[in-house]
């Protein structure tokens, strides 16, 4: 008998990190060189498929990035089950972002929330100005999982939400609206180093 589990996701960073094309991406497998700038957020779903008949239906809020709409975004994340927060790895400034969008997670969002740093256009290597050592260190110390996408190539796109899938509590239902559960810091997960499809994913837990 096959069972659904439904999660809401809210993609956070800076403007032009990608977020609406990493989402794109993941639910239509496009990918539109001229995207204009989302206005406030977009909203979109997708379902993935897990082992055992069970698959998870992501309820994803695609948020806009410019300054002017931060103060609608926890609209978006307030109780959602897992976040993805994006930055360019061309731009240091939008890592910096990034750590502010996941220390204003850690202070207001749910506390059994899981959180994905990601670094985008993995396609543009040659100008990277992120290197994987820092943020990957970042994240060790902040217990969030990571890896890197393309959202231009798609690699890594469909494995990071896969990913944060494996690791949601498909156990039980996700918590009520406004219900706060304290949960130990999770392992950080280099989701770059996973085999795709490994039963013993580090991820679920």
């Amino acid at each position: 008998m096959s069972k659904q589990f439904q999660f809401k996701l809210v993609l956070l960073g800076e403007s032009a990190v990608g977020k609406s094309s990493l989402v794109l991406r993941f639910v239509k497998d496009q990918f539109d060189d001229y995207r204009e700038s989302t206005i406030g957020a977009a909203f979109l779903t997708q379902t993935v498929t897990l082992e055992h008949n069970t698959s998870v239906k992501f309820e994803i809020w695609d948020t806009a990035g410019q300054e002017r709409y931060k103060s609608l975004a926890p609209m978006y994340y307030r109780n959602a089950n897992c976040a993805v927060v994006v930055y360019d790895i061309t731009q240091p400034a939008s890592l910096e972002k990034a750590r502010t969008w996941i220390r204003e997670l850690q202070r207001q969002a749910d506390p059994s929330i899981v959180i994905a740093l990601c670094g985008n256009k993995g396609d543009l290597e040659a100008r990277r100005q992120v290197s994987q050592e820092e943020a990957k260190k970042y994240a060790d110390e902040e217990g969030l999982m990571w890896g890197e996408t393309s959202a231009k190539s798609g690699d890594g796109v469909s494995d990071i939400f896969m990913a944060i899938a494996k690791k949601l509590p498909l156990t039980a239902p996700p918590p009520r609206a406004g219900a706060s559960r304290n949960t130990p810091g999770r392992p950080a997960v280099d989701l770059n180093k996973q085999a795709a499809g490994d039963s013993n994913d580090p991820c679920a837990c």
